[in-house]
């Protein structure tokens, strides 16, 4: 799968190795070109995942905010609810973002 703003593939990896969680297809951390992430001062904790770091997408001159999130230290308890899979700094997109086949 890829993870494409416009032409542009920000991320792409096999299906089996993205978890999907709640709709989003996250990706592996080492599948996901950083160049085009900025980290984001955005607070967020999700009640079962625990505290998330957003991104900002860079779209040419522009930065796109908060379309990326990432949950660098989840709730130990939060794998229980991805089957057991550890979804440790795996990146998820939003919006402009498009991920696809």
């Amino acid at each position: 799968m890829k993870a494409l703003l416009g032409d542009t593939v920000i991320a792409e990896a096999a299906n089996d190795d993205l978890i999907k969680i709640e709709g989003n297809w996250y990706f592996p951390p080492e599948s996901v070109n950083k160049d085009f992430l900025v980290d984001s001062a955005t607070p967020y904790t999700c009640p079962w995942k625990g505290e998330c770091q957003y991104f900002s997408v860079k779209d040419g001159d522009a930065l796109l905010q908060d379309r990326a999130w990432s949950y660098p230290t989840p709730y130990p308890t939060a794998f229980e609810r991805t089957e057991g899979k550890d979804f440790s700094n795996y990146v998820a997109f939003w919006k402009e973002v498009q991920v696809t086949e």
